[in-house]
């Protein structure tokens, strides 16, 4: 199939499809005699890979790895486990910071009058770095 094709069927847009092709997430398509390029069956299967696993928060690299592992002849799910407990420990890690960021400004939020002069903000005095 075309990249057109491809693209409408994966939900994937067209610059996606070359960049994923140019950082060997996709393997090199064929070429038509025209010079289109020829993708198959599995490089749409490929490309749903792709779009679920960013979807969970997986970036290219730890995508790559997980397309690796799922390809590894010893056909044991234990480092594919290990690479999605991996990312759940990153989401937990990043859910925890923003709640800490959350709380800091609703605190600061609530401790600004909302009229006044800039000097006496305590929003502002934090983040420059006084006391507040």
């Amino acid at each position: 199939m075309k990249i057109g094709e491809l693209s409408r069927r994966s939900g994937v847009g067209i610059d996606a499809i070359r960049f994923y092709e140019r950082e060997a997430l996709l393997p090199p398509a064929a070429r038509r005699e025209s010079g289109y390029r020829d993708y198959r069956a599995d490089d749409l299967d490929r490309l749903h890979f792709i779009r679920r696993a960013k979807a969970l928060g997986f970036n290219l690299g730890e995508i790559r790895e997980l397309m690796s592992l799922s390809r590894r002849a010893d056909d044991d799910m234990a480092a594919v486990r290990a690479a999605a407990a991996e990312k759940l420990a990153d989401v937990e890690a990043k859910m925890a910071e923003l709640a800490r960021i959350r709380d800091a400004l609703a605190g600061l939020v609530e401790a600004c009058p909302g009229h006044g002069p800039l000097a006496h903000c305590p929003i502002v005095g934090a983040l420059a770095g006084d006391a507040a």
